[in-house]
């Protein structure tokens, strides 16, 4: 009898609730990298040991400031991420791409050193939701920078010395008129904010320009985007997927209200598809 009441009481038994998986084990499943944690603040990192940097004439090691990180803290929406990883100029914008497919934000694109090489530079990144997604998205940014191409160039066509932009069929593009100077064409779109008080515009260099230079068939184009903060991911979107390269993301003044984040960028291809890409990005942006 007492080992039927056993039997009976066990299998009433509510079966175990296996216990929720950590952060740490969240992070190093999604990442494949070790896991530290810090109070409320778990980080994963990957040191670019395979990076054989010198500054100023001296080795650099990954403790010295070369090493990739993510950390990761939980929030209302699941938690929140940011990173700083360190990229060759080759693995910049792959890396870049990959972010912003997975749903991350990029928020600065910059140098940390004087002197260095091979040149390296820092892209921070950002990002709420489920744990395990921007952990996963963290991992794929960082393996986009892995499978990078080898070139240390930016590729396409070769741009000719000789400047023959034709401004007509930018213009008509870009809906304003160009300067010309020597072959090639500039627009500039103003911008404004206030520093100290004081109204700032396009003459004091809060502004958006695009220079076209090479040929028709051959440009390139490189310039600056004034935004504000909520267009930041916008604009880097339309000019990824124009195939236009970033190359800086930061700040130019301090105080400004509202704030303006400046975008530097480079692309190479036929002049009116380079327009095309500005244009599509300039209509991400509000009064665009």
């Amino acid at each position: 009898m007492r080992k039927l009441i056993a039997m009976i009481f066990a299998l009433t038994i509510p079966h175990a609730v296996a216990a929720a998986p950590t952060m740490e084990s969240v992070l190093a499943d999604a990442t494949g990298l070790p896991v530290e944690r810090s109070g409320d603040v778990a980080k994963v990192s990957k040191p670019r040991s395979d990076i054989a940097e010198t500054v100023d004439g001296r080795p650099l090691k990954p403790f010295q400031g070369l090493t990739s990180w993510a950390a990761f803290e939980k929030n209302d929406h699941g938690a929140l991420v940011m990173g700083d990883l360190v990229l060759l100029e080759r693995e910049v914008n792959p890396t870049l791409s990959a972010a912003l497919e997975s749903g991350l934000e990029v928020t600065a694109l910059h140098n940390h050193f004087f002197y260095d090489n091979p040149r390296v530079y820092f892209m921070h990144i950002g990002g709420s939701g489920p744990l395990e997604t921007l952990a996963k998205a963290v991992k794929k940014t960082l393996d986009a920078a892995g499978a990078a191409s080898q070139e240390n160039a930016f590729g396409a066509a070769t741009v000719p010395p000789t400047d023959t932009i034709e401004a007509a069929p930018l213009e008509q593009i870009l809906g304003k008129g160009a300067q010309a100077k020597d072959g090639m064409v500039k627009f500039v779109f103003g911008r404004t904010t206030k520093m100290h008080g004081t109204e700032m515009g396009a003459a004091m260099g809060v502004n958006t320009w695009a220079v076209f230079a090479g040929a028709p068939d051959d440009a390139l184009v490189d310039g600056d985007f004034a935004m504000l903060e909520d267009e930041l991911q916008g604009v880097l979107k339309a000019l990824r997927a124009a195939n236009i390269n970033v190359v800086a993301i930061h700040n130019h003044m301090t105080h400004e209200q509202p704030r303006i984040v400046f975008l530097h960028y480079w692309g190479k291809g036929v002049a009116i598809d380079l327009a095309r890409g500005v244009q599509a990005a300039r209509a991400t942006q509000a009064g665009g």
